[in-house]
């Protein structure tokens, strides 16, 4: 052995930035875990490949602004020419948001937030996450090739005979973090303009990523997807993301009528929207009619909801963990035992019609 760590599990990242200051206070970071070392770092997306092409990192952090090449740029050349995991650091700014957006398309396997003011408590939170995910990365780069979505072969669902045994739902509960924007944009094309329930996503993002977010997937689904607003009716064919920052939960106006309600509580969550805030609300007031799934994400969020569900009577449905950029939340559920379905990413849309009873219009 060769002092206090093994080398051999040592995950070697490139640190890719323009800026000086951001490469130091990068490198500082990721260098505080002992499991980590940056091996090489770069000022712009040309030096990047080359130093990828020298130094064959584990993961690469990628500025999305950077001279010569941009992040998107180089990200494109490092999925075709030397696939590995990327995490991009990105701006909190509506240009930046799309841009990471397009990143994650692209195969980026995650993404930091750059924060601009540099408050010491922003710094030790950036730093855990930019650690936890470089970690997270590494895991997933040693398990599958890194690479563009493969496109579903075919949009439309098809529907195998399947006695379901359950009431159809009233609702679809679903939570994700990290592998998610990719995996919504794989499946949620695949659902019908006439789906007969509406689907509540809480999808872990900072601050003005999830409008963006949600208008990117309404055009390229036959339902409605759109970032969910205050007091608005649940409606079936339709997808509410929940807005970064807020709590999403629902509230009973009639027999017939469900709300959204967002809020700033409870603020002691992890995560703001929480997956568990939303599907216990969920559990609360559609109680058997509820459908909760459990996708790709870092952590546990979503546990204490799928309980609930479960326990309601609801269906319980996870993503496998083949199929997972990080099986981290739907894990968590299939230990606690509270899944009653686990299937590949592709088969969720089909779960969900089943358990709508959805017929195909002849």
């Amino acid at each position: 052995m060769n002092g206090s760590h093994d080398n051999s599990r040592l995950v070697r990242v490139v640190v890719a930035d323009d800026s000086a200051f951001m490469r130091t206070a990068l490198v500082r970071m990721i260098e505080s875990d002992p499991g980590l070392r940056v091996s090489g770092t770069a000022q712009n997306g040309l030096e990047a490949l080359e130093k990828i092409v020298a130094l064959q990192p584990d993961v690469v952090t990628l500025d999305v602004e950077m001279p010569k090449l941009n992040g998107l740029e180089t990200l494109k050349r490092i999925m075709q020419d030397a696939p590995r995991p990327v995490i991009m650091v990105s701006s909190l700014t509506q240009e930046g948001a799309e841009t990471t957006l397009d990143a994650l398309a692209n195969g980026a396997f995650d993404y930091v937030p750059k924060q601009l003011s540099y408050v010491s408590l922003d710094i030790i939170k950036i730093r855990d996450e930019l650690v936890e995910k470089i970690k997270a990365a590494a895991e997933s780069g040693r398990r599958k090739p890194m690479g563009r979505i493969a496109q579903p072969p075919h949009t439309e669902v098809k529907l195998s005979a399947c006695n379901t045994n359950h009431v159809p739902p009233g609702v679809v509960a679903l939570g994700t973090s990290t592998g998610g924007p990719k995996a919504l944009q794989q499946i949620l094309p695949m659902l019908p303009a006439d789906l007969p329930v509406g689907i509540l996503i809480v999808q872990h993002m900072p601050a003005g990523f999830t409008g963006p977010f949600a208008r990117r997937l309404d055009a390229l689904c036959k339902v409605s997807v759109r970032e969910a607003v205050h007091d608005e009716p649940v409606q079936a064919s339709t997808v509410y993301i929940a807005p970064a920052g807020q709590q999403m939960t629902v509230q009973r106006r009639t027999s017939s009528k469900v709300a959204i309600r967002l809020s700033n509580t409870p603020d002691n969550t992890p995560h703001i929207p929480s997956v568990d805030v939303m599907m216990t609300s969920v559990a609360e007031v559609f109680g058997a009619l509820s459908m909760g799934v459990i996708m790709t994400g870092m952590g546990a969020d979503g546990l204490q909801g799928m309980q609930a569900i479960a326990r309601q009577g609801g269906l319980t449905v996870g993503q496998d963990e083949a199929s997972c950029t990080v099986y981290g939340m739907p894990r968590s559920c299939a230990e606690a035992g509270v899944l009653q379905r686990v299937v590949s990413l592709p088969c969720i849309p089909e779960q969900i019609l089943q358990a709508t009873r959805y017929r195909q219009r002849a």
